[in-house]
């Protein structure tokens, strides 16, 4: 599954902010593209305004990690390793979507040159955030009543896309296991916790899953995980149901497979 994200904060604000932007972003919110050193593409977002008034939206940048505790890291744009917010252009960074209508943020990724200090390799990554901006903020261009205000609170979506460059015919994938644990039994489940991190260049989509044998070497079953997308230095948690196999002790084959030849396994034994 593509890691997807619409974002979702909430700020006590002193004013009465009216209604809430009621805008979306239209197709993929991950824009892969396989590029050279040197080499200039263009993107398209569509943002669409389902409402029945004009809805205002800013667009900003950020870099992006994520983590297998579930944490997520939105940096300054420019600042993680494998960052290439510095060879995105957008336009526009603010813009006004009329009603029941779409309107283009048009985007450009330069990327540089190789150096004898920076030999691109692998896959690069951030993000643009396309953010609807509520009626009646302190961040709207619309008029404003100050004799209308009053404590309240906003709540605020935004949609993080996320551009992603890879160097054509370059970088390695490596998976690191980072913990595995048998949680224990609640609630009528049994569940393996697996901690999987991208020691490696390039971004993967792994296929994730658990196949258990038992004392006697047969299998007991294939058990398939959730497929994540992984960025170099990004670790993910598989949280794999085994709650349908009985009571013993069984051998455990922990599979990542990559694609083609990249395949990594862990072997593991558990007693339930």
């Amino acid at each position: 599954m593509t890691r997807n994200f619409r974002l979702l904060s909430v700020a006590l604000l002193l004013y009465c902010f009216g209604a809430r932007a009621q805008v979306s972003v239209i197709g993929e919110l991950s824009n892969d593209k396989d590029a050279n050193p040197g080499e200039r593409y263009e993107g398209v977002i569509t943002v669409r305004n389902d409402a029945t008034e004009p809805q205002e939206v800013k667009v900003y940048q950020t870099d992006y990690m994520f983590f297998r505790d579930g944490t997520n890291n939105y940096a300054e744009p420019g600042t993680v390793l494998r960052s290439n917010a510095k060879w995105i252009s957008f336009s526009p960074s603010f813009t006004i979507v009329p009603p029941q209508s779409t309107v283009n943020i048009n985007y450009t990724v330069t990327v540089p040159q190789d150096a004898p200090t920076n030999k691109l390799a692998g896959s690069y990554w951030s993000m643009l955030m396309v953010e609807g901006i509520a009626k009646g903020s302190a961040e709207s261009a619309a008029n404003k009543d100050p004799k209308k205000a009053q404590m309240g609170i906003r709540q605020t979506i935004r949609y993080g896309i996320q551009i992603a460059t890879h160097i054509a015919q370059t970088g390695t994938k490596k998976i690191n296991f980072m913990d595995t644990k048998l949680l224990p039994n609640e609630n009528g489940k049994r569940i393996l916790q697996i901690d999987i991190e991208n020691s490696g260049e390039l971004w993967i989509r792994p296929e994730v899953y658990v196949e258990l044998f038992d004392d006697k070497g047969v299998s007991k079953g294939k058990f398939p995980g959730v497929r994540y997308r992984l960025y170099p230095g990004t670790s993910i948690r598989q949280m794999i149901d085994l709650s349908s196999v009985g009571s013993g002790t069984y051998k455990a084959i922990v599979v990542v497979d990559a694609g083609g030849e990249d395949v990594y396994g862990a072997e593991y034994t558990l007693k339930f």
